[in-house]
């Protein structure tokens, strides 16, 4: 009776034997997403942050562009200079009203 039973549990575990392995790999998978070093969640923020950040770089590199076009400018010739001060400083002729819209 003993050995029919063992025999029996046997033949069970062999046919099912794609459940331990099922919850080892299951383990393993959630263990890799949850793990506060590789979690989905910290690799998401990453990915936010890195686009953040390359956003910031293309902003940076399009004053960069501007701010040396305005110094070629200025180099070039001398009424640009008048005009790039009188723009950022507020400056005015006697005969010139000036209008500031924010």
């Amino acid at each position: 009776m003993v050995k029919k039973k063992i025999k029996r549990a046997n033949f069970w575990f062999r046919r099912r034997s794609h459940i331990p392995l099922a919850v080892i790999c299951t383990l393993i998978v959630m263990m890799l997403l949850l793990n506060d070093d590789t979690s989905l969640t910290l690799n998401m923020e990453y990915d936010r942050e890195i686009n953040a950040l390359t956003a910031e770089i293309e902003s940076c590199r399009d004053s960069a562009a501007y701010y040396r076009m305005q110094r070629e400018a200025l180099i070039r010739g001398a009424d640009k200079l008048e005009h790039i001060a009188r723009e950022k400083f507020h400056m005015q002729r006697p005969t010139e009203d000036v209008f500031i819209l924010k």
